[in-house]
């Protein structure tokens, strides 16, 4: 099709076209899918044999699967940080950062729905959240806003995509007949008027001001799961404060991760930057030490009192049978990251990755160790109950299961990454343009 595109403009456009997989991109994606595979296996068996195939019971009643519920619901809060408060607040830096961040959170926030249905057992009984839901329950409160969250989430990636999809279909022998189906049904709508580009800007703003306070609602109703559950170590008014602060960090570490993993499959170190794994870092840094001064506030007031219910489960976190998973998570996740980012040369695109990988690790550790040891360590101590009923490691089910969450939502956002640009192009065209309108501004003024 003909096009009005600079030679510069085209090679932007190329640079950032999706590509099609290579033998490493289809091995990854065969991969995850076996793993899905296995997963979708043992979710047979649950479903099959009931809860008892797993190893949770009357004490440590959520597992594996709430912990990773927790961690989904986490990280994509990347979402609202990175396309929300950084557009509201025109950091312009962020553009090429948006795309990645809201396939993450979409991504996220499905597996999220997706584990929490795997927990119930009886997956046909969802629907009773719906018809008989109580107001007063902090399980209701968080299917609305889960629900809410997602569909935001949906539109923040779906309306900056409108411009790059008008371009993808101005080249439609790269795309493919179904490609080029897809992005018609899509978005073939899309012209790019001055009406609709305002009638878009006005409904990115009205979502970004939105999914704020939607998410912070998400993560503080799933701390109130928790705080409004009488249990050692729940029992506690900092956890709403507690759980966003610990989102926004794992949020901002996997957004390290896949940056860089994106960046080096794709070839976009003119996009991504070492400008932006800097600035990331200084990010992570900052969020790294708000967490960790909310982990000190959550242990040590406790600590302090020491009352009778509380000394088993802070014994058993600080030296006693989950000591090794705590200082691992404390350390891996938080103090090493600090470490490692708080230098220049720790913010340069492979050490950044790395201080991201050991965040998203200690994070999903530290979100098992705020469900499992305090169900394990309830008021009433435990008597005249089977040996495993004091115990809990998750049988190959939930490993199984959880691990394929794990993989699906990697799968999806492979698969967005395959049909969607990475980096915005329209926006990317609109900064190459008034940079090249700033450059010619600036040759004038000299001469």
């Amino acid at each position: 099709m003909e096009n009005s595109y600079s030679a510069s403009e085209e090679k932007i456009i190329q640079d950032l076209f999706p590509q099609k997989f290579n033998r490493k991109g289809i091995l990854w994606v065969i991969g995850l899918s076996l793993v899905c595979l296995i997963g979708l296996f043992a979710y047979y068996r649950q479903l099959r044999y009931g809860l008892v195939v797993t190893a949770m019971r009357d004490y440590a009643s959520w597992g594996i699967y709430i912990s990773n519920f927790v961690f989904f619901v986490a990280i994509s809060l990347v979402g609202s940080l990175i396309t929300a408060v950084f557009r509201l607040a025109h950091v312009e830096w962020s553009t090429p950062l948006t795309r990645i961040s809201e396939m993450i959170a979409v991504a996220a926030i499905l597996f999220a729905s997706i584990i929490i249905i795997v927990d119930m057992g009886s997956p046909e009984r969802f629907y009773n959240l719906f018809l008989y839901g109580r107001v007063q329950s902090p399980i209701i409160w968080d299917v609305i806003v889960i629900s809410t969250y997602f569909v935001i989430s949906i539109l923040l990636l779906y309306y900056p995509l409108l411009p790059d999809i008008k371009i993808l279909l101005q080249f439609k022998e790269k795309n493919g007949s179904r490609l080029n189906k897809f992005y018609s049904f899509i978005g073939s709508f899309w012209k790019g008027t001055k009406e609709q580009n305002r009638l878009s800007r006005n409904a990115l703003h009205v979502l970004s001001v939105t999914i704020i306070p939607v998410a912070f609602c998400i993560h503080t109703v799933t701390s109130w799961l928790f705080a409004t559950t009488y249990r050692p170590g729940w029992d506690s008014t900092n956890f709403g404060a507690y759980f966003i602060s610990g989102a926004f960090l794992v949020g901002a570490g996997s957004v390290i991760v896949a940056m860089y993993i994106l960046r080096n499959a794709y070839s976009l170190e003119h996009y991504i930057t070492r400008g932006h794994f800097e600035k990331m870092g200084r990010i992570v840094v900052l969020l790294a030490l708000l967490y960790l001064y909310f982990n000190v506030n959550e242990y040590l007031v406790p600590a302090f009192k020491m009352k009778k219910s509380e000394d088993a489960h802070l014994t058993g976190l600080f030296a006693g049978e989950f000591a090794p998973l705590f200082w691992f998570a404390i350390l891996v996740g938080m103090i090493l990251p600090i470490l490692i980012l708080i230098f220049r040369r720790g913010r340069r695109p492979l050490p950044a990755f790395i201080a991201g990988i050991m965040v998203v690790i200690g994070a999903w550790f530290k979100r098992y160790l705020i469900v499992t040891p305090t169900l394990l360590h309830p008021f009433l101590p435990m008597h005249n109950v089977p040996e495993n009923y004091r115990h809990y490691f998750p049988t190959w089910e939930e490993w199984s299961i959880a691990i394929a969450s794990l993989a699906g939502c990697m799968l999806v956002i492979t698969i967005l990454c395959r049909i969607f640009p990475i980096v915005p192009i329209q926006e990317t065209l609109t900064e190459h343009h008034h940079q090249a309108i700033l450059t010619e501004q600036n040759h004038e003024i000299a001469k």
